[in-house]
């Protein structure tokens, strides 16, 4: 049996409940597969700060780089200090989030199925700020040739993975951003010619996000910039359900951290009323990641039981309130749990 180490960062808010509901969906992975996760706790984010002072503690960072793939929660204020941080510490590149229709769930459209990598250490989240005088404010924008190529072509081998529709849409702004989204353009336009079974095209970013509404089912790998690909995402959650159904990746070459896309949520935090689909879904990709990675099918078959149970219990009517459910959070956990062990009993 293999083991891998797990770095978990419970994080912010509802974070900590959503952990407990993904850690019985894993737990029943782990009883019916010939899989073991060790778990390493790890503490950042808000409270983190106010308990020692920082909200990412070196500890914390160590961990992560020896762990076999980290599973963190989402945090609150500090997000800066935290993910954006260890993004940038791992040289986390690829920022991929995926957003399907599932059965069972208010959608604009069935047959949603598409993601968005998203370039995920340059831009304007580099923090590159200053004031020169009280009433300006500068931010820089930074976009290097290395950082658009390896992102790109991350889209296009994810299209490959996907094999469905073989497409890769460029989205950025290069008629007003002549310099930067102009060269994030000239290297996607180069990589795409790489790929010759797949289609590619480009698109702005204003037309993309109307297109988003319009047209969701016509896309299928969307490949932007840093803080455009934030901004989409976001859109593209509330297209399949919302936050709560929408996990993300952040992938480098040697290490991956896997999370909700969401906040903290503090207004609803402590009231088990949260949905743990985003964080049971980002358990899933990084099973599938590390399946992937470490030619293991024990876990790209744990990754595949994961989404077939949450499909049906979204298929029985097992959601929580901001689905139009009633089930709390733990219970949401425990409902998908019975059914990986009903489908892992059943192979």
């Amino acid at each position: 049996m293999r083991a891998y180490r797990i770095a978990l960062i419970p994080g912010d808010g509802i974070g900590p409940e959503q952990m407990d509901a993904t850690l019985k969906v894993l737990d029943a992975v782990q009883e019916n597969l010939s899989l073991k996760l060790n778990y390493v706790f790890l503490e950042a984010g808000d409270r983190c700060l106010e308990k020692h002072g920082v909200a990412l503690p070196e500890e914390t960072v160590k961990a992560v780089m020896s762990a076999d793939a980290a599973l963190k929660g989402p945090v609150g204020e500090t997000a800066a200090d935290v993910i954006v941080r260890l993004r940038q510490l791992l040289d986390l590149y690829a920022n991929v989030r995926p957003f399907k229709s599932y059965p069972g769930v208010p959608c604009l459209k069935p047959g949603i199925d598409f993601v968005v990598v998203r370039e995920n250490t340059e831009g304007l989240y580099k923090g590159f700020e200053f004031r020169p005088s009280d009433d300006v404010a500068v931010s820089l924008r930074v976009i290097t040739r290395r950082g658009s190529e390896r992102i790109a072509r991350y889209a296009f081998e994810e299209a490959l993975r996907r094999g469905s529709k073989l497409k890769v849409t460029a989205v950025h702004k290069a008629n007003v951003l002549k310099a930067t989204c102009g060269l994030f353009a000239e290297v996607c336009r180069s990589v795409a010619k790489d790929y010759p079974q797949v289609s590619y095209e480009e698109m702005y970013v204003d037309a993309a996000a109307m297109r988003l509404i319009r047209e969701p089912e016509s896309f299928d790998v969307l490949v932007t910039t840093n803080m455009f690909g934030d901004i989409l995402s976001d859109e593209a959650a509330e297209l399949v359900g919302g936050l709560g159904l929408a996990p993300g990746a952040n992938i480098g070459d040697r290490h991956a951290l896997f999370e909700p896309v969401h906040g903290a949520a503090w207004d609803i935090a402590g009231k088990n009323v949260a949905n743990p689909s985003s964080l049971i879904l980002a358990s899933k990709m990084m099973l599938e990641w590390l399946g992937s990675r470490r030619d293991d099918n024990v876990c790209l078959e744990a990754a595949i039981t994961i989404e077939k149970a949450l499909v049906e219990a979204f298929r029985k009517g097992y959601t929580t309130r901001d689905l139009g459910g009633n089930l709390s959070t733990s219970m949401m956990g425990s409902k998908v749990a019975s059914l990986v062990r009903e489908f892992a009993t059943s192979r």
